[in-house]
């Protein structure tokens, strides 16, 4: 389980472009499921994911991770709780270009101080999960917008993170592709993952693959989209 409670994020505070991104966001985040964040750009959710994932901390109010704390953490405990704990994939995908997709898939692994040979061992069999495996040594700029998606989820899993946080995923995908991603996340979730997708395409929420929907509008949780 992750909680929020109270969780407010707080941009340019102070200043006359000061932005509430969240207003006192309380949430519980079951990962037996997979969680749908539903609502139009602005509305919070990417914000929301952020703090969740132990990206980025709230302005004011408390996360917890199971039966901890972690709002406060010092930056190199949240750093391991991401590395082991989340796998990230990006609406960008952030992929580095000029160094291959075999590369960017071990990059998250390097600070965990893993041994060159099984990384790259396992990095070759995720990508191998994805049907990439013949592309192992092109360099991100070579691939297609389908081979750079399966990219960065092999990039995501690498660590064998026990969530997945997914930012506006099929963002910028065309229909097909949208749909091979939720097929990916399908056979992730059969395979016992946890997912928490943040999205405004009816694609992702209107799909089967969602266990709890979410809404969010203004910072907030919409009513009857329940919380705690």
């Amino acid at each position: 389980m992750i909680r929020s409670r109270d969780v407010s994020k707080i941009f340019n505070a102070g200043r006359p472009n000061e932005f509430r991104a969240l207003d006192g966001v309380s949430v519980d985040i079951d990962l037996k499921d997979v969680t749908i964040l539903k609502g139009p750009s602005g509305s919070g959710k990417t914000t929301l994911l952020g703090i969740l994932g132990c990206m980025a901390r709230p302005t004011s109010g408390r996360i917890f991770l199971g039966d901890t704390e972690i709002t406060s953490l010092p930056e190199r405990f949240l750093t391991g709780i991401r590395l082991k704990t989340f796998g990230f994939i990006f609406q960008q995908f952030n992929l580095i270009k000029g160094i291959t997709a075999l590369e960017n898939v071990m990059i998250p692994a390097f600070p965990t101080g893993e041994k060159h040979a099984p990384l790259k061992r396992r990095a070759l069999e995720t990508l191998d999960m994805f049907n990439m495996l013949h592309k192992a040594e092109a360099k991100i700029e070579w691939l297609s917008g389908g081979e750079a998606q399966r990219v960065a989820i092999a990039r995501a899993l690498i660590n064998r993170p026990k969530i997945i946080i997914a930012d506006e995923p099929t963002a910028h995908l065309d229909t097909r592709l949208s749909h091979e991603f939720m097929e990916i996340m399908r056979t992730l979730k059969a395979e016992g993952k946890a997912i928490i997708l943040a999205s405004h395409d009816p694609i992702v929420y209107d799909s089967d693959l969602g266990d709890r929907i979410i809404e969010m509008r203004d910072g907030l949780l919409v009513e009857g989209s329940s919380t705690v």
